[in-house]
């Protein structure tokens, strides 16, 4: 795990739900804790399903190939120490593949059985660089999916291993690390910050608010218009 603080209750992470990833990455901001362009994934994935609410869970990291034959053991779903590995975390719980093939997806690891396997090990959503498939089946659990692509073969899709830190997008994640997803893409939320960041995003939501009401003034100007968002007021005028 690359946290060393304990993981929020469920009623934290339930809150942070409430907001999306474009409130909470601005509240994140506010807090000024880490670099403005990090933190989040990078043109490497796109949201499938951008009508679900927003997920969020803890990473559960594998790297995977379909390019080759696996050396040893079954291809596809058969890798019992990932599923054990993956029943051994505390949900809610995000999985997180890196397909190490260049370039990737060129099959999907990750499918129907993979979402059912894994949402009854208490994963709400996927991650991948790769590929994925049987989106229509997937969509209708209710399980989100974020990817690079979509295949229509698993190919010769294998686990090559897990509990390592992996990188999608630019972005570094390992086991345990907090992850928020929705249509917008997926982001990392830093543990430290769990409690303070929905005050920060009510915090947001308001100066959005301030925003929708002063452009909606018929004597809106641009004079109006606030140094930085967040900070309106509509005292002139």
């Amino acid at each position: 795990m690359s946290s060393t603080n304990s993981h929020p209750l469920r009623a934290e992470l339930d809150r942070l739900k409430q907001f999306d990833t474009c409130t909470l990455s601005n509240a994140i901001e506010r807090l000024n804790i880490r670099p403005r362009n990090e933190g989040f994934i990078k043109g490497a994935v796109g949201c499938r399903f951008p009508k679900l609410s927003p997920v969020i869970g803890y990473a559960v990291t594998a790297r995977m190939r379909s390019a080759t034959i696996p050396v040893t053991g079954r291809c596809y779903y058969g890798n019992r120490d990932w599923w054990y590995y993956v029943a051994s975390l505390a949900g809610p719980l995000v999985v997180v593949i890196e397909d190490a093939d260049d370039p990737p997806g060129v099959g999907a690891l990750f499918g129907e059985a993979y979402a059912r396997i894994s949402r009854a090990l208490g994963c709400v959503a996927c991650v991948t660089n790769g590929a994925v498939r049987d989106v229509p089946a997937i969509e209708a659990l209710g399980y989100q999916l974020f990817s690079g692509s979509i295949s229509v073969s698993h190919a010769y899709a294998h686990v090559v291993e897990f509990g390592e830190s992996v990188e999608i997008g630019g972005l570094r994640i390992c086991s345990g690390d907090l992850l928020q997803g929705d249509l917008h893409g997926v982001h990392m939320i830093p543990m430290g910050a769990v409690r303070a960041l929905p005050g920060a995003a009510e915090q947001v939501l308001e100066g959005d608010r301030e925003v929708a009401e002063l452009t909606d003034r018929k004597d809106f100007s641009v004079d109006m218009l606030p140094t930085e968002f967040g900070e309106v007021t509509t005292s002139n005028g």
